[in-house]
């Protein structure tokens, strides 16, 4: 029988492919290894990275890029189909899959969000990206924060939505609790159809309804990994720490909520602008929950682009 879902991601590719992505693989270490979609002119024919630009009467003019960091639930090109094709005409556009999402792999045991940023940051040095703004969501928020506190030369800017610095022990069991479920594998990692419409009901302003074979096949084709994609859960929780300083984040930080996101309300985003101090602003969208730039991605790309336009990166106007 057809899975429903699996039977799209042909249809996601071409859409990627029409945006002037491809698909590549990076090899971090022996090991470990990370999928990516990237800018065509990034790959050569014989599928390598491209290491000097072919000769061409008109300079090629190089767009400021912008790398798409996935949440939980789905992998990369899921998470951002719609946000794809409207960066790519003004910005090189790169889209990970982190460490146990589509194919990509590590035989480390090492699940911290700190190993996942600094296995993205090796792979994009291996692409050839020295500078950049990272968007980031849910999970992949908090791996941007890491990014941008270990490498701000290369971290230019962050822009994050539905997500927090670091998830303590306290957080955890208060938003669990609040949420009406035991763990975060619980609710992030839903074995039945009935646990993976908790997570959707939590996740949007505004309720859907699909027919269950939809569900049984999107839990087939997206929640692969469970055992290390637990660990990494777990590795998220550090315990709290009162008198821990908050990173002196040298980058502009723009905070872009869903106003009716249940799993990080606004004001986790209210208290985080506050701590991370002037070079933070924040945006919040009506009728959006925690997937906000699925649910309004309108909106969300409008946003999402002004902040990008008023930025000065590495002398070029993004």
């Amino acid at each position: 029988m057809v899975n429903l879902v699996a039977a799209q991601k042909p249809l996601l590719h071409w859409l990627m492919k029409l945006a002037g992505l491809r698909p590549t693989t990076v090899e971090v270490v022996p090991g470990t290894k990370m999928d990516f979609w990237v800018p065509s002119e990034t790959i050569r024919k014989d599928g390598h990275k491209q290491e000097e630009k072919l000769e061409s009467k008109k300079p090629i003019k190089k767009k400021p890029v912008v790398v798409l960091v996935h949440g939980f639930a789905a992998e990369g090109i899921v998470t951002w189909q719609f946000q794809v094709g409207s960066l790519t005409n003004e910005y090189s556009v790169y889209i990970p899959d982190l460490l146990f999402f589509g194919g990509s792999i590590t035989d480390s045991t090492e699940r911290s969000p700190m190993f996942q940023a600094e296995c993205l940051v090796k792979s994009l040095g291996q692409l050839g990206v020295d500078k950049c703004t990272v968007v980031g969501f849910s999970y992949g928020g908090m791996v941007a924060f890491k990014m941008a506190e270990k490498y701000p030369d290369l971290v230019q800017a962050l822009v994050i939505s539905g997500s927090i610095l670091n998830m303590t022990d306290s957080i955890s069991s208060s938003n669990l609790e609040k949420l009406g479920v035991t763990s975060s594998t619980e609710l992030l990692l839903p074995t039945s159809v009935k646990g993976l419409k908790t997570l959707l009901s939590l996740a949007v302003h505004k309720k859907l309804w699909f027919p269950d074979c939809l569900h049984r096949d999107y839990l087939e084709v997206m929640f692969t990994n469970r055992k290390e994609r637990s660990e990494l859960l777990e590795a998220l929780i550090i315990s709290n720490r009162p008198d821990e300083a908050i990173p002196n984040f040298t980058q502009n930080i723009h905070l872009l909520w869903g106003e009716n996101d249940l799993i990080f309300n606004t004001e986790f985003a209210k208290n985080m602008k506050e701590k991370l101090g002037d070079k933070a602003t924040m945006e919040s969208i009506t009728k959006g929950g925690h997937l906000v730039h699925l649910e309004r991605p309108c909106v969300y790309n409008r946003k999402l682009k002004k902040f990008l336009a008023s930025l000065q990166i590495g002398g070029v106007q993004m």
